[in-house]
């Protein structure tokens, strides 16, 4: 089988590959292939390793934002070549799904291992997903100027909840958080912030979250409580938060998380130095998270506001799935057609083109407020409610056919017989 490695310092693999076997015909550095895939004026060692590629059984290629793009797929799939991605964390993992390649393996994997993968059938992250059924952590994420990120938080935790699901609603909030304030819950108790302290100090397991969360009456969803003072935010690091998600996926089946909406890093301009991070918090849930839930103000304002920030949210998260959800959804803001307008401006400038809407229903939102409950148990006949029923059932928990068919959907590379 003849092999190109593209990895940075990958003689050390080559050199094992060729111990176990295998022909390898080039090593290049992780984004040469990249830059010979983009490039159309190609110079002698481009073109020697763009031969190499197109004759090659499959490529070995370290994961990265800038090894791994369009192009390269491209390239692949023409030649017939099957890339065998090797991921350094859960963001390179992330970006090697969004191209549909097989299950990675880690950047540090020993050149067997390596041998064996390329030997095995390709396996489908999908079908690996599957395999090993891991709860997820959503995060809800909106651009600036309150467009409902907390009630469509709310709402999700307790319709994931239905059928005995287990759900933890977090609030990590670090600029205004309000999911005690608005379920009527006492802030003043541990919450997420205990809970980061206590997964910093290795003490945090099922049992302590369990105490330190607040069920939020019979509805399966226990809440960690937000920050009862912002200026308490230095408590919610980066290293704090994503210990405590990682530790509420073995907790609960679900993790639903309400992130404030800044994502600016204006700390990392002004100091080298390694210290506090207002947004921290947010930029570490939004990483942690499988799916994030993006919520847009259905207003001329909420729409424009969440086009401007939702490019910064793809260069945070990267490949994560992104869910767009349009909240507050009424004729008078935007006249006749309310919907098709939304979805045609964020198709057209955003290039958004899934996109789910919840209506304005204020009299409940209202009672639900006064009675300190969520929509669901105040007015279960809500069309909010129900408007959350359908996302969630046709985007976060689809149903059996659904899962059954994307199955299906695999991916195998031949390589025919010169």
């Amino acid at each position: 089988m003849n092999v190109v490695v593209a990895v940075d310092g990958g003689e050390a693999l080559s050199a094992g590959l060729t111990r176990e076997g295998y022909e390898v015909t080039t090593t290049a550095e992780a984004r040469a292939l990249a830059e010979v895939a983009g490039d159309a004026l190609l110079g002698d060692e481009s073109e020697s390793l763009l031969r190499a590629v197109l004759a090659a059984d499959a490529v070995v290629l370290e994961v990265r934002r800038d090894s791994l793009t369009a192009e390269v797929v491209a390239l692949c799939d023409r030649a017939a070549t099957r890339i065998l991605p090797l991921c350094a964390d859960d963001s390179d993992e992330r970006v090697a799904a969004v191209f549909g390649l097989e299950q990675s393996l880690g950047a540090n994997a020993t050149p067997r291992l390596v041998a064996e993968a390329l030997a095995a059938q390709p396996r489908s992250v999908v079908e690996t997903a599957d395999a090993r059924e891991a709860p997820r952590v959503i995060a809800v994420w909106g651009a600036p100027g309150a467009p409902g990120r907390s009630t469509v938080a709310i709402e999700l935790a307790t319709e994931l909840a239905r059928g005995g699901k287990h759900v933890a609603l977090v609030d990590a909030d670090t600029h205004a958080p309000s999911i005690a304030l608005t379920l009527g819950i006492a802030d003043e108790g541990p919450g997420f912030a205990a809970a980061c302290r206590q997964a910093e100090l290795g003490g945090l397991d099922e049992k302590e979250l369990t105490r330190i969360s607040i069920p939020l009456g019979r509805t399966g969803v226990d809440v960690l409580t937000g920050l009862n003072r912002p200026s308490r935010w230095p408590e919610l690091s980066e290293k704090r938060v994503a210990k405590a998600l990682e530790l509420c996926r073995s907790w609960a089946d679900f993790t639903v998380v309400d992130v404030s909406s800044s994502l600016e890093r204006d700390e990392e301009i002004v100091s080298d130095l390694e210290g506090p991070r207002r947004n921290a918090a947010t930029l570490a849930a939004l990483r942690c998270a499988d799916v994030v839930v993006a919520v847009a103000g259905a207003d001329p304002i909420g729409i424009s506001r969440f086009l401007r920030a939702h490019a910064d949210l793809r260069a945070t998260i990267g490949g994560t799935t992104v869910r767009v959800v349009a909240n507050k959804v009424r004729p008078g803001a935007l006249g006749i057609d309310a919907r098709g307008q939304i979805r045609r401006t964020l198709e057209r400038f955003g290039g958004i083109r899934d996109v789910w809407f919840l209506p304005l229903d204020a009299r409940a939102a209202d009672a639900a407020l006064l009675a300190s409950r969520t929509i669901a148990e105040q007015s279960p006949k809500s069309p909010l409610v129900l408007g959350v029923r359908r996302f969630v059932g046709d985007v976060l928990v689809p149903p059996p056919a659904t899962v059954a068919a994307s199955r299906r959907v695999t991916r195998r590379y031949t390589k025919t017989a010169a």
